[in-house]
């Protein structure tokens, strides 16, 4: 499992917990999140995240 980090403001997505409280299984790959994922935070897309090294 993965983590991917928001260019514009640092919030994470963790793979491994996911999003619950928005229909987001633990689990759920980044790449399998809808098109119109949004950032928690700041409200970017999918295309304004990077893989965390």
């Amino acid at each position: 499992m993965s983590k991917y980090i928001c260019d514009v403001c640092g919030w994470i997505y963790d793979e491994e917990q996911g999003l619950p409280e928005q229909g987001i299984v633990a689990g759920t790959k980044f790449e399998d999140l809808p098109d119109d994922f949004a950032c928690e935070l700041c409200g970017v897309g999918k295309d304004n995240f990077s893989k965390e090294e």
